[in-house]
């Protein structure tokens, strides 16, 4: 049973919540989203909260209740708070600069990385502390993610480019001969 599929989503001010039929919910704050269950959950809406149901005893139908229930929570705090992912740039030479839509990284190679940044992202630089922020989670973090993957950080020095709060166990180095 699922224990995260129980919980009522509640909807905050400023948020209208409809059903379109039985299978799509959307959401509508700053930015409109919807969410598609593909007939695999019940959904009722209910004294300014959201609940989902499961619609048989199945495994497979018990997995759905709490994944749909789960992606319909972060839509509803991404339209009304946000999420928002930081990483830092450490090396010598190092650094990030936003020009237009496109964030400029300077990671050490013989030519600077050009990441274009897609829509619904927004990417701050501050020294060496790249912010990136938005309405859905999963973009966010795979932005995040695919930035880090330029550079990720190595053991030995620290280099690269790292979560905020990230710990990178460092290695010693080469040892002196007997």
């Amino acid at each position: 049973m699922s224990r995260v599929g129980k919980q009522p989503v509640a909807i905050p001010g400023g948020i209208e919540v409809k059903l379109e039929g039985t299978q799509i919910v959307a959401v509508k704050g700053k930015l409109e989203k919807r969410l598609e269950t593909h007939g695999r959950v019940n959904i009722e809406i209910r004294d300014n909260e959201v609940v989902f149901a499961r619609k048989d005893d199945s495994k497979q139908s018990s997995a759905f209740w709490g994944t749909y229930r789960s992606l319909f929570n972060n839509i509803i705090i991404g339209l009304d708070k946000g999420f928002s992912r930081s990483l830092e740039i450490n090396g010598v030479g190092y650094r990030a600069n936003i020009n237009g839509k496109t964030l400029e990284l300077q990671l050490g190679f013989s030519h600077p990385i050009a990441y274009e940044i897609p829509e619904g992202i927004d990417v701050k630089v501050e020294k060496n502390i790249i912010t990136i922020s938005g309405t859905d989670k999963q973009q966010v973090g795979q932005v995040a993610a695919e930035i880090r993957g330029f550079r990720p950080p190595e053991p030995y020095k620290g280099k690269g480019v790292k979560y905020t709060d990230e710990v990178i166990i460092r290695k010693a180095g080469k040892a002196a001969g007997k």
